[in-house]
């Protein structure tokens, strides 16, 4: 297992979920870390934990489809511990009950609202992380194996992640001679308040995400701690040789 001493890690969506589990991952490998979310409390909650084991944390409260937001953020943790080494770019939204229309039903108001957080969310932290970062440096960016097939009634979802999965083959294209890997974990379905309140706001309407049972090899949700160290070792230098690809981690939803 790679050491993360001395190495410097911001992660979004830290405040609950896997992006939670990341942070916790990262810790414990002896990482300093910059954790950004929404959640105010919850982030503050996370960072004492971790705090009280020992571990340097600053905390941000980020919009991360804002990019003055993003930007801020990436140049106050570069300010306070002098780099940036890896980042996970956890923060995402499955959407409201108007997610699980079909195309023709969708509402501008929806689509501008999760293409803003999943897709230019990912590339605004991206854009500001690899703008700062050296040789040797990592980022993994969360999509989902809704990224990696259609799926019916979900287009506006399939397409953010999509989207990520994009933009991380071409940033690692691109930053490959920088000696900068860039990865992607495409989840199945996990517990976590986000599968949570996509299943609730859904009103059922959400059956291919709701009856997990039916197409999963290993019949049942996977955990944020599982997904965590798949997102972790793209993080650390046991996957040196390891860019542009997407890791898809999903319980056999997919095979």
């Amino acid at each position: 297992m790679a050491s993360f001493e001395n190495k410097v890690i911001a992660v979004t969506g830290g405040a609950s979920g896997i992006g939670r589990a990341v942070a916790r991952e990262c810790a414990r490998r002896g990482a300093s870390l910059a954790l950004a979310d929404l959640q105010e409390k919850a982030l503050q909650q996370v960072a004492e934990e971790l705090k009280s084991q020992g571990t340097k944390v600053t905390t941000t409260v980020v919009d991360v489809a804002n990019s003055n937001s993003v930007d801020a953020w990436i140049k106050a943790t570069v300010d306070h511990y002098g780099k940036l080494d890896g980042a996970a770019n956890m923060a995402g939204i499955g959407g409201d009950d108007k997610i699980f229309r079909n195309i023709t039903e969708t509402e501008n108001a929806s689509w501008d609202k999760i293409i803003g957080i999943n897709l230019a969310g990912v590339f605004y932290c991206m854009r500001a992380e690899l703008r700062v970062m050296k040789e040797g440096a990592a980022i993994v960016n969360a999509a989902s194996i809704a990224g990696l097939a259609g799926r019916a009634g979900v287009s506006i979802y399939s397409v953010s992640k999509h989207g990520v999965i994009g933009l991380t083959r071409s940033a690692a294209k691109e930053m490959g001679g920088r000696g900068i890997r860039v990865n992607a974990v495409a989840p199945g379905p996990v517990q976590t308040p986000l599968l949570d309140k996509v299943l609730d706001e859904s009103g059922g309407k959400g059956k291919p995400v709701a009856d997990t049972h039916e197409y999963l090899a290993i019949s049942r949700l996977g955990t944020p701690e599982e997904l965590a160290k798949t997102f972790v070792f793209l993080l650390s230098d046991d996957s040196s040789w390891t860019t542009g690809s997407i890791y898809t981690v999903d319980g056999g939803a997919m095979c």
